[in-house]
C-alpha cells in the first residue's frame, strides 16, 4: 500500500495544526487525520468518532507501526516548518 497523495488543511489553533487527507494507491480515502502539538512535538491522531459514553473509539487506523511510520513521515515534515 503506498500514499499517492496527500493534502493538508492548516488550522490557526494552539494544539490542533492542521487536518490532513491521504490517498492510498489512487483508490482509497481517509479523511480528517489531525496533526496536534503534544507535549513531546507534531503527532498524528487517527479519525475518530464520540461514542455515546464520551469516549472516542478511532474510525480508521494503522494495523501496525510501520505504516503509521510512513503516515507521519509523508505529512508531518512539512508541518514543523509553520
Amino acid at each position: 500500500m503506498e500514499i499517492t497523495e496527500v493534502k493538508v488543511f492548516p488550522v490557526n489553533e494552539e494544539k490542533l495544526k492542521a487536518y490532513v487527507t491521504i490517498i492510498f494507491d489512487n483508490c482509497f480515502v481517509v479523511r480528517d487525520l489531525k496533526i496536534i502539538n503534544g507535549n513531546t512535538g507534531l503527532f498524528v491522531a487517527m479519525p475518530s468518532k464520540k461514542r455515546k459514553d464520551g469516549t472516542f473509539r478511532d474510525i480508521a487506523h494503522p494495523l501496525n507501526s510501520e505504516l503509521r511510520a510512513s503516515i507521519e513521515k509523508k505529512f508531518s515534515s512539512p508541518m514543523k516548518k509553520s
